[in-house]
């Protein structure tokens, strides 16, 4: 038993859990400087845990945790480090939420709740820019195969407003596809 393992999950999942706001997807940032720091996953390990993630139930951060966390600490590793994603926003949530009661037409309070939304879609673009440069340049993948599936994913979400699980099928299917031709490797 690690004690120092499951002290260092605590540590990263609650710093995670306190200051991710905006959702599951907004725990991203955390989670790919986690893989680079701590080494407990890779990149490309981050990318195949948010798609298992997405499509399972429950919020995209605690899912990724509790991967991390079982992969890297066994069955008490995932538990410590999804109970430490979600403790500080159970607090955070009932401590916000009275003070938002009182103070929700305060000039000051709506200002910051109006620069919390760039800031999320920063650190969101910036994990997307990393996690396209460690699984499409940095790969062992066929990359001019990989860069075609991404524009054409691309143009498919600019030119048809869909649910985020029709991409995810659609990623899904033709992953499926260009890996039984051999155009992309199976990680």
């Amino acid at each position: 038993m690690n004690i120092s393992l499951y002290l260092h999950l605590i540590k990263e999942f609650f710093q995670i859990g306190v200051f991710s706001f905006g959702g599951g997807f907004a725990t991203l940032p955390f989670l790919y400087d986690i893989s680079e720091r701590c080494a407990w996953y890779s990149a490309q390990d981050l990318s195949q845990m948010v798609a298992v993630a997405s499509i399972t139930p429950g919020p995209i951060g605690i899912n990724v945790a509790t991967y991390a966390g079982l992969k890297t600490g066994g069955i008490l590793g995932a538990f410590l480090a999804t109970s430490s994603v979600i403790l500080p926003a159970f607090f955070i949530v009932i401590f916000v939420s009275k003070l938002l009661k009182k103070y929700n037409e305060n000039y000051y309070v709506k200002c910051v709740l109006e620069i919390l939304k760039p800031t999320s879609c920063a650190l969101l673009s910036y994990v997307v820019i990393q996690l396209i440069y460690s699984n499409l340049i940095k790969s062992s993948v066929n990359q001019s195969s990989s860069i075609v599936l991404f524009l054409g994913l691309l143009f498919l979400c600019i030119t048809r407003k869909k649910d985020a699980l029709f991409y995810i099928f659609v990623s899904i299917i033709i992953g499926l596809i260009f890996t039984s031709l051999g155009l992309i490797k199976s990680v």
